[in-house]
């Protein structure tokens, strides 16, 4: 049965997850370790568990996301996957250093999530779900088998990701919510990119956005076409 567990980095607060089973294998997702500290702790965690990285996965490409990518691509030889659309925002990683964020190799990306539908890890197989919006080139994670969602920054508890970043889109953002979240079920549980956790069914019921949405309150028409090529 696929574990997750959340370590949270950063002067954001960001959620670094670590997804593994009875194999032992494991993969990162948004490693977003950003002292040596807290490269320190990451690296405890697999140690104590006994886990064997096989890849840094990234929702998206935005820096506190992105900044402990280098890190585990060197600690444990791991490719890094990330979306082509979202490579503008790597590239811009050295522009935050003097929020504390130094990014330095930025990361080079070996496998392009754009052409990646599902990735292994142990017995367990991860569904990679295109949701633009918050970001050009944005995923979600889905794990069937364990009902539950690596959301990155489109979808929080009781709200939703910011889109007046480079690349952002609210109608793309939200048919991204709309199209690909809402089917997978109340069940599901959603893990996101800061704060806590919730689930598809709670949202559908107190996230004011997604509410709105549903009853035809506002009115979103799809730029998704924009954001693929």
């Amino acid at each position: 049965m696929l574990k997750l567990a959340t370590l949270t980095f950063n002067p954001f607060g960001e959620n670094t997850y670590v997804l593994f089973d009875e194999t032992k294998q494991c993969v990162l997702v948004d490693v977003g370790c950003s002292t040596e500290q807290e490269r320190q702790t990451l690296a405890a965690f697999i140690e104590k568990n006994d886990l064997r990285p096989m890849m840094a996965i990234n929702t998206h490409g935005h820096v506190d996301h992105i900044c402990g990518v280098e890190f585990a691509k060197r600690q444990w030889g791991i490719p890094f996957a990330l979306h082509r659309n979202d490579r503008p925002l790597l590239e811009m990683a050295h522009c935050y250093a003097d929020m504390g964020f130094d990014v330095d190799p930025i990361p080079t990306v070996d496998v392009d999530l754009a052409e990646t539908e599902t990735i292994p890890v142990g017995n367990s197989t991860l569904r990679i779900l295109q949701t633009p919006g918050h970001s050009p080139g944005h995923v979600a994670i889905h794990v069937p088998d364990a009902e539950l969602l690596l959301t990155g920054d489109l979808l929080f508890k009781e709200s939703i990701g910011r889109t007046d970043l480079p690349g952002g889109s609210y109608p793309t953002l939200m048919e991204s919510i709309i199209s690909q979240v809402m089917p997978l079920g109340g069940d599901t549980r959603i893990f996101p990119g800061h704060g806590p956790g919730s689930t598809v069914a709670h949202e559908v019921m107190f996230n004011p956005f997604i509410v709105e949405a549903l009853r035809g309150d506002v009115n979103y028409k799809s730029d998704r076409t924009t954001h693929e090529n």
